[in-house]
C-alpha cells in the first residue's frame, strides 16, 4: 500500500520516474518531458547535490545509487506518488574488452549497475506502479546485448550485463502481464554522450525523441518486446 501522498496524485498527469537522469540520455529525457504540460517528473542521481541541469527541469530530483540494494531499498519510501512510468535509464560502460583484460571485480560492478540494479528498482516501486495508470517499466539496454547480433564478441561485461538485463525484463513482462504492465527494453542508438563518444552518428536529442516516441504508443500487447530507438524490434 502506497503512503500518504498517493491521494494528491493526478489522474490526468503523467508521472515518470527516470533514473540516473544527471547527465546524458537520462538529462535529455528529463528536458524533454519537461516541455510537456501533462507530465510531472521525478529523477534520480547518485549526488543530487551536483545536478543543478537536472533540478531546473524536474519536480523532485532523488538520491538513488543503484548499485546499492539499501539505497534502492529506500526508494520506496521516498517516492510517495503513483507513478505511471519508470525509465530504468541508470547504466555503465566498461574499459575492458577482451577475456584477458577481464576481473571479477568488473564485472561485478557493471552486473550491478546494469542487469541488478533496474530489476531491483522496479521492484522497489511495484507498489507505485501498481497505483499508477500506465504500470510501464521502460528499461534502456543496448544492442550490443543481443545475442543474435553477437558477430565479433569481446565487451564481456557490458554485452553480457545488457543481456542480463533483457532476460530479466522478459521474466518481468511475463510475470506482471496478468496485471495490465507493459515491460520492455530499448536501445538508444549509438549516441554522443560520455559513455557513446563523440563519434557516435545520434544526439541525445534524436534518441530520446524517438524514444519517447515508443512509450506514447506503448499498449499492454507489447510487453516482453527489444525495440529500437526508431521503433522497429530487434532480435534476442
Amino acid at each position: 500500500m502506497l503512503a500518504r501522498g498517493a491521494e494528491c496524485h493526478n489522474p490526468f498527469m503523467t508521472t515518470y520516474l527516470i533514473t540516473g537522469a544527471n547527465r546524458g540520455i537520462g538529462l535529455e529525457f528529463a528536458r524533454q518531458l519537461s516541455t510537456r504540460k501533462d507530465s510531472v517528473i521525478l529523477a534520480t542521481a547518485r549526488e543530487p547535490e551536483k545536478a543543478q541541469d537536472l533540478a531546473r527541469l524536474v519536480h523532485r530530483v532523488i538520491p538513488l545509487d543503484v548499485a546499492d540494494e539499501a539505497s534502492i531499498a529506500g526508494l520506496g519510501a521516498q517516492v510517495k506518488e503513483p507513478v505511471d512510468i519508470l525509465i530504468n535509464n541508470a547504466g555503465v560502460g566498461s574499459d575492458q574488452k577482451s577475456i584477458n583484460e577481464l576481473t571479477m571485480d568488473e564485472l561485478r560492478r557493471v552486473f550491478a549497475v546494469n542487469s541488478f540494479g533496474p530489476l531491483l528498482v522496479a521492484k522497489a516501486l511495484l507498489a507505485n506502479l501498481r497505483a499508477g495508470g500506465r504500470k510501464t517499466i521502460f528499461n534502456i539496454t543496448s544492442q550490443l546485448g543481443s545475442i543474435a547480433n553477437n558477430k565479433g564478441g569481446s565487451s564481456y561485461p557490458y554485452r553480457g550485463s545488457k543481456s542480463a538485463l533483457n532476460q530479466m525484463a522478459v521474466c518481468l513482462a511475463n510475470e506482471l502481464r496478468p496485471e495490465g504492465f507493459c515491460c520492455v527494453v530499448a536501445h538508444p542508438g549509438w549516441v554522443k554522450t560520455d559513455m557513446g563518444g563523440q563519434a557516435a552518428p545520434l544526439s541525445p536529442e534524436e534518441s530520446v525523441k524517438g524514444l519517447l516516441e515508443i512509450i506514447d504508443r506503448l499498449k499492454p500487447e507489447d510487453s516482453g518486446t527489444f525495440f529500437n530507438y526508431d521503433g522497429k524490434t530487434l532480435p534476442w
